[in-house]
């Protein structure tokens, strides 16, 4: 049987009482303020992930040896953690309870309001500005702690909450959505502070369960949004097939232009309209994905990669993903992670 050695390093009957409090009453949309925090060192030889880190208002699991996140929960009173670009190897997920404002995801520009959901992928830069009251939750997760595509049977959310280039990363909530999404947060949480049998896996769970219900809700308010009598212009589906079917090997709007048989002029315009991206930038997002899949889950030289990806010069491609995540190939992959998934 396992041993685990937790022990108290501040503590106030305040902050005991107000995270009991948030704890047994998940159905008020509060935040988590005035936390006991706590020093944690758990004995888990299955797996890396043995080092907590909690503030007064955030809870981190830290891998040791890579001393890199793997799991983080944490909530927020204002926009101040959000106001200046971030970028981060980790994948954001944002419950936003109260507030409205702005968002700039790469160079495209969103707005929220409250009960949204708001979902970036890894050194996706993004900026969120609200406009007054912003409450809510955010919960962070390395790719070593879980593999969008390693489990990507399992929970398939990427291409929908993460790497798609196609829609807004912001998913518009009802009340119970909402309540859904912050009770599964609530339990993730709760599961941080109590070192046991399983633990990891109960906190993989919460993590599937909640990434599962937001790409349900995401694919569910697609379908509202798109009446039946209003069907989108027959050369979306075209230019977005044409893309993943060419992008490897076709980077110039001209290509896109030629294939579809419409100017670039207007084919831009129609990418400007409907995706809120130039032609270009739309390109260049799916190449850069695809770059991104590759340095983390193959061993591949990145020369190789950049050849598959139609660069016969390594160090264009290399300008070419530093110009677009504003850090080299090689960085990327020493911070993400290097073939873990295959490992």
């Amino acid at each position: 049987m396992q041993s685990f050695n937790c022990k108290p390093y501040k503590i106030s009957p305040r902050s005991s009482f107000e995270m009991t409090a948030f704890l047994f009453l998940p159905n008020t949309y509060g935040v988590f303020t005035g936390l006991v925090l706590l020093q944690v060192s758990l004995p888990l030889p299955a797996s890396n992930f043995n080092k907590f880190i909690m503030t007064d208002n955030a809870l981190e699991l830290v891998n040791p040896q890579s001393k890199s996140l793997a799991i983080k929960v944490h909530s927020f009173e204002s926009d101040e953690y959000f106001n200046s670009l971030n970028q981060y190897n980790y994948f954001s997920v944002i419950l936003v309870l109260a507030g409205s404002g702005s968002i700039v995801a790469d160079i495209s520009a969103y707005t929220f309001n409250k009960n949204s959901l708001i979902c970036f992928s890894l050194y996706q830069p993004f900026k969120i500005t609200s406009e007054g009251e912003f409450k809510g939750v955010m919960i962070n997760f390395h790719p070593e702690f879980f593999c969008l595509h390693k489990h990507r049977n399992e929970v398939s959310c990427n291409g929908i909450l993460f790497n798609n280039i196609y829609e807004s990363p912001v998913i518009d909530l009802t009340p119970d959505e909402t309540q859904l999404l912050l009770t599964t947060m609530v339990a993730l949480r709760s599961e941080m502070q109590r070192p046991g049998t399983s633990q990891l896996e109960l906190l993989l769970s919460y993590l599937k369960i909640l990434l599962i219900n937001a790409s349900r809700v995401k694919i569910e308010r697609r379908n509202l949004e798109e009446p039946p009598t209003e069907k989108k212009p027959d050369m979306l589906n075209s230019l977005k097939e044409a893309i993943e079917e060419h992008f490897k090997s076709l980077h110039s709007p001209g290509d896109y232009a030629g294939l579809l048989n419409i100017s670039t002029a207007a084919l831009n315009r129609v990418s400007k309209t409907h995706f809120n991206k130039t032609l270009s930038n739309l390109i260049a997002d799916r190449i850069i994905i695809e770059a991104k899949r590759q340095l983390y889950l193959t061993s591949k030289p990145i020369k190789l990669i950049a050849y598959e990806l139609g660069f016969n010069d390594e160090f264009y491609f290399s300008r070419f993903f530093k110009s677009h995540v504003t850090i080299s190939p090689q960085f990327f992959r020493d911070t993400v992670g290097f073939d873990r998934a295959n490992a």
